[in-house]
C-alpha cells in the first residue's frame, strides 16, 4: 500500500507503509547508484584490453590515461555544485538531476567518433554521477535508521562490484565482436543504472533532516515514522529520533553552526569534523587500487599474463572476489566498528603492495626465466590486495564522511571529500600507466610508502561512530548531545523507558514556537 507523502520539492513521493519494504527500496536506490561507478571502472578495464577499442582511437599510454581519467575530470567539477544542489533543491531532486546528466554522458560516450568526443562524454558522465552519488550518500545517511545505516549507506559503494561484474561479463562477451560495438554496447548499457534510480525516486520520501531544516516539522516526523515503525507516529523510537533531529538542528541554527566555507575553516570543531570526514575520499584513492581498477591489463602484463582473453577472465573473477570482501567488510564495520575495519584494511594493503613490488621486480629482472609459481603468486597477491581494499574502503567511502560531519556541513563536506578523491584520481589515473610503463615494480613500493602515512593518520585522528544516530555523534566532537531524549538504541532495546507524553509536550512547544517565527 502506497501513501502520498509531502516532500517539500517538485518531486512527489508515494511511499510504502511497510518500513521493511521502504528500507528495501532505499537499498535498491543505493545499489543502482553504486553500480554506475563500478560498471565504469570495470568497463574501462575491459575496453583497455580490447584491440577494437584501442585501435579505433589509436591509443598510446598518454591518450589511454586521458580517456580513462576524463571521468574524474567531470568528477572533479561535480562536487563543486552537488553540495549546494542537495541543500537547496532537496536530496532527491539532486539525485534525479545527477542521474539525468549521467544518462546524457552515457549516450554521448556510446556515439563517440573520436578521442575528443569520448573524453567530453566521460567528463559529463563523471559530473552527473558525482552529483547523484554525493546527494545519494547524504540522503541515505539521513534517511536510514541508525541500526541499518552501516548496511544501507555501505551498499552505496559495495555494489560498485556488482556493476563491475556486469561490465566485466559484458566486455568479455563483446570482446570477440569484430566491430566498434564491441566497446559501444558496454558503453550504452551503463545508462541502465541511472534509469533505474530515476524510476525508484518517486517511491521513497525526502530526508527527514532536510525537511526539519526547511521548517516542515510534522512532515519530517511522518518520514521518521515511515522509516522506523511502519508509520506509527507515537512509537517511542520514532519520537526519540525525531526529537533528536529537531533539537540538534535547532541548536545548530541558534549557535550559528550553519557557516560559510571560510567560517568552517575558522571554527575548530567544524574544521576537525571536515578534515576527518573528507579524509576517506583521498585515503581510499591513494591506497593503490587505481592500478587494478583501471589498468588491470598493464598490471597483469607485469606479472607475465599477457593474453587479452585471460585478462578479461581475470577481470570477472576479481570482481566476484571483491564483492564478497566488501560485503564482509560492511558487516565488520557494522559489528566491529569503522575505525578498526579501516586500520585492518590499511595494514593488509601495505603488506600486499610490498610483496607485489618484490615479486614484480623478480619477474622484470628475468621474464624469460620466471617460473609459473612466481607469476601465479604475483597475481594471487594482486587479487588479495583488491579484496583487502574492498573490506574497508568500499563501504566506508560514503558511510564515514556522512556520519562524522553534522547537518550544516554534511552535503558540502561530502562534496569536498569527493572533490579531493577526484583531484587525486585525475592525477593518479593519468600518471599510473606512464609510471608502470617507465618504472614498473617501483610504483608499488612508492604506493606502499604513502599508505604507511595513511595508516598512522587513521590511527591518530579517526573517531568511532558505530551505534550512534547522526545527532548522537555530536557528543564526540562537541562534548555534549544537543537533545534531552535518551540515546535511540537504548530506547529501541528497551534499556531506557521514554516518557512519550512528556516528549509530545516538548515537541508541541517547539511546533508553536516555529509557527510564531
Amino acid at each position: 500500500m502506497l501513501k502520498q507523502t509531502f516532500t517539500g520539492t517538485w518531486l512527489p513521493a508515494w511511499v510504502p507503509e511497510s518500513t521493511l519494504t521502504l528500507s528495501f527500496l532505499l537499498i535498491i536506490c543505493s545499489i543502482v547508484q553504486s553500480a554506475t561507478g563500478g560498471y565504469d571502472g570495470s568497463m574501462l578495464n575491459g575496453l583497455n584490453i580490447l584491440p577494437s577499442y584501442t585501435d579505433y582511437f589509436n591509443l598510446n599510454p598518454a591518450t589511454t590515461g586521458l580517456n580513462t581519467a576524463s571521468v574524474f575530470i567531470g568528477g572533479f567539477f561535480g562536487p563543486l555544485v552537488s553540495g549546494v544542489a542537495a541543500d537547496s533543491l532537496g536530496r532527491r531532486p539532486a539525485i534525479f538531476w545527477g542521474c539525468v546528466i549521467t544518462l546524457v554522458g552515457v549516450l554521448l560516450q556510446t556515439a563517440a567518433q573520436n578521442i575528443a568526443m569520448f573524453v567530453v562524454a566521460r567528463i559529463i558522465l563523471g559530473f552527473g554521477s558525482q552529483v547523484s552519488g554525493i546527494a545519494g550518500g547524504v540522503y541515505l545517511s539521513e534517511t536510514f535508521p541508525s541500526r541499518w545505516r552501516a548496511w544501507g549507506v555501505g551498499l552505496l559503494n559495495d555494489f560498485y562490484y556488482v556493476g563491475a561484474l556486469i561490465a566485466a561479463g559484458i566486455t568479455l562477451g563483446t570482446g570477440t565482436w569484430q566491430s566498434t560495438w564491441a566497446w559501444r554496447a558496454p558503453s550504452l548499457f551503463q545508462g541502465i543504472f541511472s534509469l533505474g534510480c530515476i524510476i525508484i525516486l518517486p517511491l521513497i520520501p525526502e530526508s527527514p533532516r532536510w525537511l526539519v531544516n526547511k521548517g516542515h516539522l510534522e512532515e519530517a516526523r511522518i518520514v521518521v515514522a515511515q522509516t522506523n515503525a511502519n508509520g506509527d507516529l507515537l512509537d517511542p523510537v520514532v519520537l526519540a529520533v525525531y526529537k533528536e533531529i529537531v533539537d540538534t538542528l535547532r541548536w545548530e541554527k541558534e549557535e550559528r553552526k550553519v557557516m560559510t566555507s571560510k567560517q568552517i575553516l575558522k571554527d575548530k570543531v567544524s574544521r576537525k569534523r571536515l578534515l576527518i570526514g573528507m579524509s576517506a575520499g583521498p585515503f581510499s584513492c591513494i591506497a593503490g587500487n587505481i592500478i587494478a581498477s583501471y589498468y588491470l591489463g598493464a598490471e597483469l602484463d607485469t606479472a607475465g599474463i599477457t593474453d587479452s582473453l585471460q585478462q578479461l577472465k581475470a577481470n570477472v573473477v576479481l570482481n566476484v572476489w571483491c564483492l564478497g570482501c566488501c560485503l564482509g567488510g560492511t558487516h565488520m564495520a557494522a559489528k566491529w566498528g569503522r575505525k578498526p575495519t579501516a586500520l585492518l584494511t590499511q595494514s593488509l594493503l601495505i603488506l600486499c603492495l610490498f610483496i607485489i613490488g618484490g615479486l614484480s621486480k623478480i619477474y622484470a629482472d628475468d621474464p624469460d626465466g620466471a617460473s609459473k609459481s612466481l607469476i601465479y603468486g604475483d597475481v594471487a597477491v594482486m587479487f588479495l590486495f583488491q579484496g583487502f581494499y574492498s573490506i574497508a574502503w568500499t563501504p566506508l567511502l560514503y558511510l564515514y564522511p556522512a556520519e562524522v560531519m553534522n547537518y550544516s556541513i554534511r552535503a558540502n563536506g561530502m562534496a569536498f571529500s569527493s572533490f579531493m578523491l577526484n583531484a587525486c584520481a585525475v592525477l593518479l589515473v593519468f600518471v599510473m600507466p606512464i609510471g608502470i610503463a617507465n618504472i614498473g615494480w617501483k610504483m608499488y613500493m612508492i604506493n606502499g610508502g604513502w599508505d604507511i602515512i595513511t595508516l598512522v593518520l587513521i590511527a591518530v585522528y579517526w573517531v568511532e561512530t558505530k551505534g550512534r544516530t547522526l545527532e548522537e555523534i555530536d557528543e564526540i566532537f562537541e562534548g555534549e548531545k544537543h537533545s534531552n531524549v535518551p540515546d535511540v538504541e537504548l530506547v529501541r532495546s528497551g534499556k531506557v523507558h521514554l516518557d512519550v507524553a512528556a516528549v509530545e509536550r516538548q515537541l508541541d512547544t517547539v511546533t508553536e514556537e516555529k509557527k510564531l517565527e
